[in-house]
């Protein structure tokens, strides 16, 4: 049982928390309720559209989700935390310009930030225990239970939810992670600090190559590059293809083109550095990687999740979409037979893109070429 509440202050308490945050690198870490309101019908409304798509674990777990003392029954307060991950010299626009290059959203570019942020938050449990005299109630969750980060990262006053459904923090753009510890201490909240200040902007509406977006803070899970190349289990929809581009685990379009997002923060945390020159790689480079080679490159990695098949399928689908070259069609054609029939089939897609390229080049070098009867002499 905690001791009575004339025995702790409870302010000064939080304020050590968001130090101790700091001091564990997290870059803001405030405190809230687990009243969520609302949250419940926005979230059902949009499992009834089905914009969840595959991702039945959103739909499971009932009213555990927006009831946090029901997932971890004697809470009373949340404190959320978030950390930036953008790598320093990110020249992305750069890469997607670059069809021959791979795109590997930004966050997938280091090692996995579960682990990371996971420990450091045990760390930041540990302290509060530490400091508390009596039994505590606590957990810490880095997106792996049923936990409504982003509106209780709003409540706590870590940002405003965006157009683009993200977090977006008027002096730290929307590079970073969030991380939750419920705790049965009935710890002072903060007052959100933030309100939208999307204004009348709709840039990441625009700019989504496969049109997520059907109206401003609603994402269709199903159309969103990242869900297509990272939960999808099953091949990706041919429509989707084309617009997918060179972006081969991820899609950054959305925070990129985010006004925000043009002072953001970098990160300083090594871990989030990019790992084998991943923020630069050829697509048929990472293509013949054989299955071991994938396990080494991706150990620790959040790309190792997808395993070793749907990385060669949305592989595939860049090399498809790169400008015609006879190595990318040797690369293709050396997993034409690939023991994989999702494989296959989107090798076999790429290699009649590829096939369309080379037809129009030879049409329009012909084009060049030809001389009219008239002016022959």
């Amino acid at each position: 049982m905690h001791p009575k509440k004339s025995q702790i202050d409870y302010i000064d308490l939080a304020s050590r928390i968001k130090q101790w945050g700091a001091e564990l690198g997290f870059q803001q870490v405030a405190i809230t309720d687990i009243n969520l309101g609302g949250t419940s019908k926005k979230l059902n409304k949009w499992l009834e559209n089905g914009y969840h798509g595959d991702m039945e674990w959103m739909a499971s777990h009932g009213d555990k989700r927006y009831r946090p003392e029901k997932l971890l029954p004697g809470t009373c307060s949340v404190i959320v935390a978030r950390m930036n991950y953008l790598p320093p010299d990110s020249d992305m626009i750069a890469v997607l310009k670059d069809s021959d290059k791979a795109y590997i959203s930004r966050y997938a570019l280091g090692r996995d930030y579960h682990k990371l942020i996971r420990n450091r938050l045990k760390k930041l449990s540990k302290r509060i225990e530490l400091a508390v005299p009596g039994s505590l109630i606590q957990r810490p969750f880095v997106d792996s239970a049923p936990v409504m980060e982003k509106p209780l990262a709003e409540k706590a006053g870590l940002g405003w939810m965006g157009k683009n459904t993200l977090i977006i923090n008027s002096n730290e753009g929307s590079w970073f992670f969030l991380g939750e510890i419920y705790t049965s201490l009935p710890l002072p909240k903060d007052k959100p600090s933030e309100t939208s200040k999307c204004g009348e902007c709709k840039a990441c509406i625009k700019v989504c190559p496969t049109n997520a977006f059907p109206e401003p803070y609603i994402l269709d899970a199903k159309k969103c590059i990242s869900y297509l190349t990272i939960e999808n289990k099953g091949g990706i929809p041919e429509e989707f293809r084309k617009p997918m581009g060179n972006r081969v685990f991820g899609c950054d379009d959305c925070q990129t083109i985010c006004p925000w997002n043009k002072t953001a923060k970098t990160t300083s945390e090594i871990d989030f550095s990019p790992r084998h020159n991943l923020d630069n790689r050829k697509l048929a480079e990472l293509f013949l990687w054989t299955e071991c080679e994938f396990l080494e490159y991706t150990k620790g990695s959040p790309i190792r999740r997808i395993g070793y098949e749907r990385w060669l399928r949305n592989l595939a689908i860049g090399l498809g979409n790169a400008v015609y070259s006879k190595k990318v069609v040797q690369s293709l054609t050396s997993r034409k037979d690939f023991p994989s029939k999702m494989v296959q089939e989107h090798v076999s897609w790429a290699l009649v893109q590829q096939k369309n390229k080379c037809a129009r080049i030879n049409s329009r070098v012909q084009a060049l070429s030809f001389v009219p009867p008239t002016l022959q002499k």
